[in-house]
């Protein structure tokens, strides 16, 4: 057996299987305007939102609902929707290059995330964990204010320490960004290591 045989890499889907870069935008536009109208001014048969609240209170997953919609979205677009909807799990290797289509691509995942979790909680419960997510972006946009300020060896030490706490922290969101003290703890630290915070 030969070494190149023994660690083959995975190999992309052939044409016939893949879904191209302006039908995926097309999936994540259409599903993301679908998921956000509010339920008093959606079009009728295009209630998304009370579909999937419908699912949730006839003890459904909420998901199934999201994926039947996109598979009605891809059908819409002449796709089959078993292939469109296997080859969402593709999307991050086959695409592996195209940033701005992978930052898309989660954009639209959280969308379908938040469409089950309206549908689970209850309205307040939902606002409440908004305004949760919303307090959660701030702290870390701030947190990347602070990063710019300092050099590349510096901000990959921050993130190398994001990541640990958030591997620490099982990947909890509130583990997700760092506060202007600690960046400047793993500053200093790199600079001088023998520094010891008090």
């Amino acid at each position: 057996m030969s070494g190149s045989a023994r660690f083959a890499t995975p190999q992309p889907p052939n044409k016939a299987e893949m879904i191209s870069r302006d039908q995926l935008i097309h999936l994540f536009n259409r599903f993301a305007f679908l998921t956000s109208q509010p339920v008093e001014i959606a079009f009728v048969g295009l209630d998304v939102k009370r579909r999937i609240a419908d699912a949730v209170q006839d003890q459904q997953e909420a998901i199934a609902v999201t994926t039947a919609i996109q598979e009605e979205i891809l059908v819409e677009m002449g796709v089959d929707p078993r292939l469109g909807i296997a080859f969402l799990g593709k999307v991050n290797v086959v695409y592996e290059n195209d940033r701005d289509l992978l930052v898309k691509f989660y954009e639209f995942a959280a969308k379908e995330e938040m469409a089950c979790e309206e549908a689970e909680l209850k309205p307040e419960e939902f606002a409440e964990k908004m305004n949760m997510q919303q307090k959660l972006q701030e702290q870390q946009l701030e947190m990347l204010k602070t990063m710019r300020k300092y050099g590349p060896d510096d901000q990959s030490a921050i993130l190398e320490m994001l990541h640990e706490q958030m591997v620490n922290a099982n990947f909890d969101q509130n583990a997700s960004f760092l506060t202007n003290e600690q960046i400047k703890e793993i500053v200093q630290t790199r600079i001088s290591p023998f520094f010891r915070a008090g």
